[in-house]
C-alpha cells in the first residue's frame, strides 16, 4: 500500500509508468483472490481424485475450502487503514481492541494441537496423564503476573529484546537458535498431523493436504502481519469451538449419554481420574520412578510454556501492562474450559463401540477426534468440525511463522547485519523470513518421520535453555553475557546427554532411574535449573571484567527516530 500511495504522490510523469502495477493491484484484491483460491484448489482436488481414483468426501473439502478462503480475506483485509509499521507487523502496533486481544491470546495455545492432543490423552491414558490443559492454563497465569507486566512496561518487541539488552547482540542471535527450532518444528509437527487428518476423511493425499493449508497460513501472514493473525484468530476459534460443541449431542447419542459413558469410562481408568499423582507418589509402587517423570513434563509444560514468541508477541501487543497481565490471566481461565469439548469427546471414543459403527477401533489414539467426527456425527456436523480443527491447525501454524520471522528480522538481521535498517526494510525482512520459514516448516512435514520427536526435542531445549535466560534478564540485575553463555551450553549439554531414543540418540551422561531404555530422572528440570544456577554463579565470578548491563529497551528511541523519518 505505501508503495502505491507514494506513486500516487509522484510526479505527472511517473504516473503512466505505475498504472499498469495499480491496475494489477485492483484486479487481485482479497476477495477475487480468495475466490480464486477456491477456484484452483478445487479443480486441482478433482483432477486428483480422477487421476488416484480416490473417492474424496465433497462436502467436508467445501467446508474446509471456504473457510480457508474467508480466513484469508479477513487476513487481508485486516491490515487496511494501518500505519504499515514495523509494529503493525509485531505487534500490531500496540493498539488491538480488547475483545480481539482476548481471542487471539487464548488461541496462544488453543489450537489443533491442544484440541487433538487432550482428546488423544483423556481416550489413552485418563484425566492423570492429560497435562496440558490444567498446565497450560497455569503458564498462562504465571506468566501474566511474573513476565507479562514487566515485558510490557518496557516496551519491547520481541521476546529476545530483554535477552539482547542484557547479553548482548550475539548472544540474543545465539538464542534465537533454540527459539525459531521450536517454532519451525511445531508448525512441521501439526501440518504433519493435519495431513493425516485429511488423508483420512477428506480423501486427499498427505501431501496436497500440507500443501493447501501451509499455502493459505503463508499468504494471509505475509499481507498482515498480526493484525491478520489476530483477526483470523477469533473465526478459527469460533468455528472450532462450534463444530466441538456440535459433535458432542450426536457422539454421545451412540454411548447412552453423558451419565452413562462417564460412569463407564470411570470403572476402566481406575487410579488415572485425578489431575495430580499421590502426594507421596514415589512410595507408590503404582507410580514410583514415573513421579518425577510426571512432575518433570508437567513443570516442562508450566515454565517451557513461558518462552514462546508466539505467546509474547500478543503480550506485547496490549494496550499497557496491566492489560497485558490481565489478558494473559484471562486466556489461562478461557484455556482450561477450553479444554472441555475435547475431553468429553475423548470419553465419547472410548465408550464407542466401533464395530457397531462400521469400523474398527482406530490404531493410533491420536485419531480419536477424526473417528469421532467420522464414524459418531452427520456428515454435514462431521464437516463443520472438520473445517474447524484445520482452522485452528492453521492459525497455530501462521503464529508460528510470524513469531520466528519477526524474531530473526528485529534481533538478529537489524542488529548483527543492517542497525539503520528502516521500517519498509524490516518489513520486507520479515516477510521473506516467513515464506522461507513456512516453507522449511512444510519441507519438513513432507518428508520428515521424526518430526513430533524433533519437536518435543526443540520444546525441551525451549524449556531447559530459554526459560531460565529470560528469567535472568528480567528479575536478576547482575546477569552477565558469560554467565549466559556459560548457563546456554550447561543447559544444552545436560539435555542433550541425556539422548533422544526417537532420534536414536545414545545418552552419554549416566542419569539415574533407566526403566527400559526410559530416563525417569526429571533431567529438564535439572538441566533447566542447572543453567540457571550457572547464570547467577558465572556472572557473579565475572563481575569485574564484564560489568551487567542494565535492562533497558535498545530500539525504542531508534525505532521513534525511524517513524519520524519514515512520516
Amino acid at each position: 500500500m505505501s508503495e502505491f500511495n507514494t506513486a500516487a504522490e509522484a510526479p505527472s510523469t511517473l504516473e503512466n509508468q505505475t498504472m499498469p502495477d495499480k491496475n494489477r493491484a485492483k484486479l487481485w484484491t482479497p476477495a477475487r483472490t480468495s475466490i480464486a483460491g477456491f477456484v484452483v484448489f478445487t479443480a486441482i482436488a478433482y483432477i486428483y481424485s480422477l487421476v488416484s481414483n480416490t473417492p474424496i468426501y465433497w462436502s467436508g473439502l467445501m467446508m474446509t475450502l471456504i473457510l480457508y478462503c474467508v480466513i484469508y480475506y479477513i487476513g487481508a483485509v485486516s491490515i487496511r487503514n494501518k500505519r504499515g509499521k514495523t509494529d503493525d507487523m509485531l505487534v500490531a502496533g500496540r493498539a488491538m481492541p480488547l475483545w480481539i486481544s482476548m481471542f487471539t491470546m487464548t488461541a496462544t495455545w488453543v489450537g489443533g494441537g491442544y484440541i487433538t492432543g487432550t482428546a488423544e490423552n483423556i481416550y489413552k491414558s485418563g484425566f492423570v496423564w492429560t497435562q496440558a490443559p490444567w498446565c497450560y492454563s497455569v503458564s498462562l497465569i504465571v506468566g501474566g503476573i511474573f513476565y507479562a507486566k514487566k515485558m510490557r512496561r518496557y516496551e519491547f518487541m520481541t521476546m529476545l529484546d530483554p535477552l539482547e539488552a542484557r547479553f548482548g547482540k550475539r548472544m540474543a542471535s545465539l538464542l534465537y537458535v533454540p527459539a525459531v527450532l521450536g517454532e519451525i518444528f511445531w508448525s512441521a509437527a501439526i501440518l504433519t498431523a493435519l495431513g493425516t487428518t485429511f488423508g483420512m476423511i477428506l480423501g486427499l493425499s498427505f501431501t496436497v493436504s500440507i500443501i493447501f493449508s501451509a499455502v493459505v497460513a503463508l499468504a494471509y501472514t505475509v499481507v498482515g502481519g498480526l493484525w491478520a493473525v489476530a483477526h483470523t484468530d477469533v473465526l478459527q476459534l469460533s468455528i472450532m469451538f462450534i463444530g466441538l460443541f456440535l459433535t458432542l449431542p450426536f457422539a454421545f447419542s451412540h454411548v447412552g449419554g453423558v451419565s452413562q459413558a462417564f460412569a463407564h469410562y470411570a470403572e476402566g481408568m481406575q487410579g488415572s481420574m485425578s489431575l495430580f499423582p499421590p502426594l507421596m507418589g514415589w512410595k507408590d509402587p503404582a507410580w514410583g520412578d514415573m513421579y518425577w517423570n510426571w512432575w518433570d513434563f508437567a513443570l516442562l509444560l508450566i515454565l517451557g510454556g513461558i518462552p514462546w514468541q508466539s505467546y509474547f508477541q500478543r503480550v506485547l501487543s496490549a494496550r499497557d501492562e496491566n492489560v497485558a497481565m490481565w489478558l494473559s490471566i484471562t486466556a489461562g481461565i478461557l484455556c482450561a474450559f477450553a479444554a472441555i469439548p475435547p475431553t468429553l469427546i475423548g470419553i465419547a471414543g472410548y465408550n464407542a463401540d466401533w464395530k457397531a459403527l462400521g469400523t474398527t477401533a482406530p490404531e493410533n489414539s491420536s485419531m480419536i477426534l477424526t473417528y469421532v467426527f467420522k464414524y459418531m456425527t452427520p456428515d454435514f456436523v462431521g464437516a463443520i468440525a472438520l473445517g474447524g480443527l484445520a482452522a485452528a491447525v492453521m492459525a497455530a501454524v501462521a503464529a508460528s511463522m510470524l513469531s520466528a520471522s519477526g524474531m530473526a528480522a528485529w534481533n538478529v538481521y537489524r542488529p548483527l547485519l543492517k542497525p539503520q535498517a528502516n521500517q519498509a526494510q524490516l518489513d520486507r525482512i520479515i516477510k521473506r523470513a516467513i515464506i522461507i520459514i513456512g516453507s522449511a516448516a512444510t519441507l519438513i512435514a513432507l518428508s520428515a518421520k521424526s518430526v513430533y520427536a524433533l519437536w518435543y526435542l526443540s520444546s525441551d531445549l525451549v524449556y531447559c535453555i530459554l526459560f531460565p535466560q529470560l528469567t535472568a534478564a528480567l528479575f536478576y540485575k547482575g546477569a552477565n553475557k558469560y554467565g549466559s553463555l556459560a548457563g546456554y551450553f550447561v543447559a544444552f549439554l545436560l539435555r542433550v546427554g541425556c539422548g533422544e531414543r526417537l532420534l536414536k540418540l545414545p545418552p552419554i551422561l549416566p542419569y539415574p532411574m533407566i526403566h527400559d531404555g526410559v530416563v525417569l530422572f526429571p533431567f529438564r528440570t535439572f538441566a533447566m535449573l542447572a543453567g540457571l544456577i550457572t547464570i547467577f554463579v558465572v556472572s557473579y565470578l565475572t563481575r569485574n571484567i564484564c560489568p551487567p548491563l542494565p535492562l533497558t529497551n535498545l530500539h525504542r528511541k531508534q525505532a521513534g527516530e525511524m517513524s519520524n523519518i519514515s512520516a
